[in-house]
């Protein structure tokens, strides 16, 4: 958090900072960056994770059941949205449902009692349009590789009218291009803006605390008790964020399947 002069700087949280210099690539720069450690942490935190439930044991304990219940939910989607082709996508969705779902939470540890700052990669755009991009292309290789030029015909839907169908096939074609970007975007903006008026509530919590013990109980107080608030409503839209990334995926891959 960067303070001076009383001020709570809400946009010094997204600052991507280099840990230590890396090695050059095609003239540029390749440092190892806070935001690349978060990454690995939130790896290591999910293969731990994947690690400890995948014992088969035939009477599962809890760290099972979780687990399972969480490769089983993926599943259940895939299923329900694709049908039976769509749980050969279910690994892909299944990681990128984890890692969102785990990168968010991270996002959220309160380890700055400990003097450190935790950094949500998903809170930058580079993050969440790679993790689009990726998903996109997806739709893209399994739509040409399986109906060849007859892709096309996503654009075009049942029934429309032969007078109709320039206009309709520009719609779709736009609304298609435009998937990965509102994608990307969904989760890079309701995850910005919720650490956003976090830190501004916080701001307020300490400079209440310093003008004084009246501001504090009238201010600082009330204010601290809306941050839990909040912080309970920001966990629950991390878990929410990661579950609409992969149904949208979902629903992109059938799209390509099934060509509806």
């Amino acid at each position: 958090m960067a303070a001076e002069s009383g001020k709570i700087d809400p946009m010094h949280q997204f600052e991507v900072q280099t840990i230590f210099e890396g090695f050059e690539l095609g003239g540029q720069q390749i440092a190892f960056t806070n935001s690349a450690l978060w990454m690995v942490l939130t790896v290591g935190v999910l293969w731990l994770f994947m690690l400890g439930g995948m014992k088969r044991q035939l009477v599962p304990g809890r760290w099972q059941a979780a687990v399972e219940g969480m490769t089983g939910f993926i599943d259940s989607m895939m299923l329900t949205n694709i049908g039976p082709e769509g749980r050969k996508y279910t690994p892909y969705v299944f990681s990128l449902f984890m890692f969102i779902l785990t990168a968010n939470l991270m996002g959220m540890l309160p380890v700055g009692i400990f003097g450190l700052h935790p950094f949500t990669v998903t809170s930058h755009f580079t993050i969440t349009g790679v993790l689009a991009i990726l998903s996109f292309s997806i739709v893209l290789v399994v739509g040409f590789w399986r109906h060849k030029l007859h892709f096309f015909s996503l654009f075009v839907p049942h029934g429309t009218p032969w007078y109709m169908m320039p206009l309709i096939a520009m719609i779709e074609f736009v609304s298609f291009m435009v998937r990965p970007f509102s994608l990307g975007l969904r989760l890079f903006v309701a995850m910005t803006a919720g650490h956003i008026l976090l830190k501004v509530l916080s701001g307020f919590v300490i400079n209440s605390t310093n003008a004084g013990i009246g501001y504090g109980v009238a201010i600082g107080i009330p204010t601290f008790g809306l941050m839990i608030g909040i912080t309970a409503l920001e966990i629950l839209v991390a878990a929410i964020q990661a579950y609409v990334f992969a149904l949208l995926t979902s629903l992109y891959i059938n799209d390509a399947v099934n060509l509806h």
